[in-house]
């Protein structure tokens, strides 16, 4: 039986994850087992760059901080190694990432995940993977509202343009 301190220590772990997972909007649980340093260092990098933290967790603590919520079912994930990348902002930032590095990797996989506290199947999973990045998003979406904008200015100039021909 571990001692008062080492318990203490633990249970701290246990709610430091928790708070963790409560602020993530989004969560993805992986497999890293076969992946190497030179790999590791790179995803970890990414990741970093898009703002998602990324650790690896013991499956005993993993397991104790979703004790008694809705993400109690992914329980049944947590074997063997277990890596989570947690996103307090973008949705499909770590699902994008993650899976792009499953694609390449033979032994990296995807266990589970979790969506605004609720889980996530596989393939929801691969679903929210293939959305463009929140930056590309809002591109879109301001090239739509241009577009219309953009066609009428043009008219007008082209009206502008003809109109000045004749009067020459």
């Amino acid at each position: 039986m571990p001692n008062a301190k080492v318990l203490e220590q633990k249970q701290k772990i246990v709610e430091e994850l928790k708070g963790k997972i409560d602020a993530a909007v989004t969560g993805i649980l992986v497999d890293y087992k076969g992946i190497n340093v030179a790999d590791d260092t790179a995803l970890r990098k990414e990741l970093r760059e898009n703002a998602v933290d990324y650790f690896v967790v013991k499956n005993t603590l993993l397991s104790r901080a979703i004790e008694g919520t809705d993400l109690e079912g992914m329980k049944s994930v947590l074997e063997g190694t277990t890596a989570i990348a947690l996103s307090n902002e973008d949705y499909a930032a770590p699902a994008r990432i993650l899976s792009k590095f499953a694609d390449k990797s033979e032994t990296f996989n995807i266990k589970a995940g979790f969506i605004d506290g609720a889980i996530a199947d596989l393939d929801t999973i691969g679903a929210i993977a293939k959305l463009p990045s929140r930056e590309v998003l809002l591109a879109t979406v301001v090239g739509a509202f241009q577009a219309p904008i953009a066609a009428f200015a043009r008219a007008v100039q082209a009206i502008v343009d003809k109109n000045g021909e004749a009067a020459e």
